[in-house]
């Protein structure tokens, strides 16, 4: 299941159950997923399954500013998604905080400033880095993953 599956249906940020996302959740997320390994340095951490990239901390790019002051974001992070039309489908709903650059035109990934993590409840966070860690996971180890887990929830080591 995507994100943005069911998304008309979705309550106000307000009533949304799960609660907000704290400023590490994201983190504590990438941690539990199986075979993930941290490299990176301790301000842009990169999470990695096999090898690959899944999510990383990106240094502030001029790609990636506010459109008021243009000054360069410092805390945009990337998620790889599955494909371009499930990349698509996230930045066009104007309900959700990702986004996408020209720099990244093409690429299988959304960002995201971490101080907007808060606007998604910790299941919608849950699934974005269960669905970048499918995405980026080889194919054997997704589908053991997914095989052993019938219903949707986050990959963990256990």
């Amino acid at each position: 299941m995507s994100l943005s599956a069911g998304r008309a249906e979705r309550a106000p940020p307000t009533a949304r159950t799960g609660g907000p996302v704290s400023g590490t959740a994201d983190s504590d997320e990438c941690v539990r997923c199986p075979c993930a390994r941290i490299g990176g340095t301790k301000d842009n951490p990169v999470y990695q399954v096999g090898g690959k990239s899944f999510i990383f901390f990106r240094n502030p790019r001029p790609d990636a500013v506010d459109p008021d002051s243009g000054e360069r974001y410092s805390d945009v992070i990337v998620f790889w998604v599955a494909d371009e039309a499930e990349k698509q489908a996230l930045v066009q709903d104007e309900a959700t905080p990702f986004f996408s650059t020209t720099h990244f035109d093409g690429h299988p990934s959304v960002l995201v400033r971490a101080s907007r993590l808060g606007e998604l409840s910790l299941a919608e966070l849950q699934e974005i880095v269960q669905d970048a860690w499918l995405a980026r996971a080889s194919p054997r180890r997704a589908e053991q993953w997914l095989s052993s887990h019938p219903s949707s929830g986050m990959p963990s080591a256990g």
